[in-house]
Parts: structure tokens; sequence; C-alpha cells
């Protein structure tokens, strides 16, 4: 069975025997012998073997630090004193007509936690509330924005 197998791969039997008699001709006096066995060192356990057969790992981490720094992150922008003005004016009258939760687009700027810069989000939502001692905006769905953090807002 095992010759047709080899025979249907393009190895006759022949070869195959062939090879056998090359084999034991070159390693016949060592073929059937037992391990050596040190007198002197104890056989290694297997974890210990294993682990010197394990992948070489120096540069753990170097795919997600090259990742990291491809990451694309924005600058922050400051606002000259008229986009300011614009911004007040439109949270005095969000905060003057709170109890109808009126509905605003906000774009603010998110500082990234892991890199220097940020990104800007837009969304449009109903304010919930203005807190003035925490300086945000808190939205229906949760979001809380830092006022100062404001870059656009618009009816």
């Amino acid at each position: 069975m095992q010759n047709a197998w080899h025979e249907v791969r393009g190895v006759t039997g022949e070869d195959l025997k062939k090879a056998q008699e090359e084999v034991r001709e070159k390693y016949g006096d060592i073929l059937h012998e037992s391990r050596p066995v040190s007198v002197k060192h104890r056989p290694m356990s297997s974890e210990n073997r294993a682990a010197q057969f394990a992948p070489f790992a120096a540069l753990t981490g170097y795919d997600s630090a090259i990742e990291e720094t491809a990451r694309y992150t924005e600058d922050s922008v400051e606002l000259d004193e008229n986009r300011k003005a614009e911004i007040d004016q439109i949270l005095q009258w969000v905060g003057e007509s709170i109890g109808e939760h009126p509905e605003v687009t906000v774009t603010w700027f998110v500082p990234d936690t892991r890199k220097e810069g940020g990104e800007f989000r837009t969304e449009r939502n109903r304010v919930r509330k203005l807190d003035p001692v925490k300086r945000t905006v808190g939205m229906v769905d949760g979001t809380e924005i830092p006022i100062d953090a404001i870059t656009n807002m618009m009816l």
C-alpha cells in the first residue's frame, strides 16, 4: 500500500528501497543506538527544552508602536475673539431656552489619551443642561462637552 501511494507521486517502490539502503549504509552503526545520557548533568525539563525553540521576540510590540506612530491626530485650534463671542451668544440663548431642550450642532476638540493632538467631533443633539461650575454642556444622550473645547456651535 505504501509503495502504491509513493508511485502515484512519482516515487517507485524501487526508489524507496534504494533510499532505505543508503540510509542503512550511512547510519547503520548508530541507527538503533539509544540517546546518550550525561552522567554529570540532569536531563533538561520539557518546559526548558521547549523554551529553547520558542520564537525570538526581541521586537515584541514593534508593530503596535508603528501603528500608534502612524495614527493621525489633529492639533487643537485657538479661536479668535469673534468666534468665542459667537459661541457665547449661542450658549446664552441655549441657557435661556434650556427647558425646551434646544437642538444644536456642536464641534469640539477631544484630546488623545495616548499621544499629542486629538480629534474634532461634531454632533447634532439636544441640550439637556448647561453646568457653569464644571463648564460643560450636557446633551440628552449623556454626552458631556467641555465648553472650553467647543470650536463651533450652530442652532
